[in-house]
């Protein structure tokens, strides 16, 4: 029996508006290839933007953006790292626009309730387990969110898998100052999370 692919959810809503039905190429093989890191992508962009919808419209920017820079791609290096800097540069310069406009916040700026993953399906029963796990989750979001925009980059882009070499790359940094930025970020959340610390 063949193995059927399956695109995640997420990725498959990008790709409707990212890759034409029936393309072929090296531009459609790198969006097919950038689709991988849909849910990745996403997350840096939920915490960078605050708010899901923000997100999911930095995310696809940041692949329309990648598809018409596929050219600027060597092939062989890492994709990954290279999505994620053209979404925090996506990222930065939206707010930079944003910052000199004259409308602040509007009707989507409210932020959705935290919900637990499938995985613990055979939790859900017990609902204090459930009231305290939306608590802490809270707790940690609003710490991360407390960071400065540096700050919460290099911690959620190391909490993806990235190296500090890679780190650097994205954020457009030395090393040794992703390094520092990085162990400044880690202390920051400590101090704030110092109560769940054992």
């Amino acid at each position: 029996m063949a193995q059927v692919e399956t695109i995640p959810v997420r990725a498959a809503r990008y790709s409707e508006g990212v890759l034409p039905a029936e393309s072929s190429g090296p531009q459609a093989a790198l969006g097919r290839e950038a689709l991988v890191h849909a849910d990745s992508l996403h997350s840096l962009a939920r915490y960078l933007t605050g708010n899901a919808a923000d997100a999911e419209d930095l995310v696809q920017e940041t692949y329309a953006r990648a598809l018409r820079g596929a050219d600027q791609f060597a092939p062989g290096t890492n994709l990954r790292a290279w999505l994620f800097r053209i979404l925090r540069n996506t990222f930065v310069s939206a707010y930079r626009r944003r910052r000199n406009s004259p409308i602040v916040g509007g009707l989507d700026t409210v932020t959705p309730s935290i919900h637990a993953s499938s995985e613990d399906a055979w939790l859900r029963g017990d609902a204090e387990l459930d009231q305290l796990r939306g608590l802490v989750a809270g707790e940690i979001e609003a710490a991360l969110m407390a960071l400065g925009e540096e700050a919460r980059m290099v911690i959620l882009l190391d909490l993806e898998g990235l190296t500090e070499v890679e780190v650097a790359h994205v954020v457009g940094c030395a090393v040794g100052t992703v390094k520092s930025r990085l162990s400044r970020a880690r202390a920051a959340l400590r101090q704030r999370l110092r109560d769940y610390a054992t």
